[in-house]
């Protein structure tokens, strides 16, 4: 049972599309998020924002699948970033050292604002 888990993807043109992610992101329910980072890859994005703002919980297994699209995107020239104000979940990425890998914002806007602008189609 996956609970109240979700990840929906949406394609927003010019190589950029965002994964929200809500509830538990776990060894459960790992093959939903990764279907749905590979529906926005197999899209044409190469620019990926990951929201995790409605996001209560990830394991390693979660961090294995954000890496598995790292490892997709960056030899095409493109990113993945994360959205993600819950401290308890930005430190999982600290300890591992994951910050390193993933550019991280406090909000959304921010983390498109980047990738808009690292996609050269940024508005300034």
């Amino acid at each position: 049972m996956t609970g109240d888990f979700q990840a929906t993807t949406t394609n927003l043109g010019d190589g950029l599309a965002v994964v929200v992610v809500g509830g538990e992101a776990d060894l459960y329910t790992a093959p939903q998020l990764k279907k749905a980072l590979a529906a926005a890859l197999d899209g044409g994005a190469r620019y990926v924002l990951v929201d995790l703002s409605s996001t209560t919980f990830i394991d390693s297994t979660t961090l294995g699948v954000l890496m598995g699209a790292v490892r997709r995107v960056r030899p095409e020239g493109g990113e993945l970033a994360i959205a993600c104000d819950d401290a308890n979940i930005r430190r999982i990425f600290e300890i591992t050292l994951l910050d390193r890998v993933f550019r991280i914002f406090d909000a959304p806007g921010e983390g498109l604002e980047h990738l808009r602008g690292a996609n050269g189609n940024g508005a300034g």
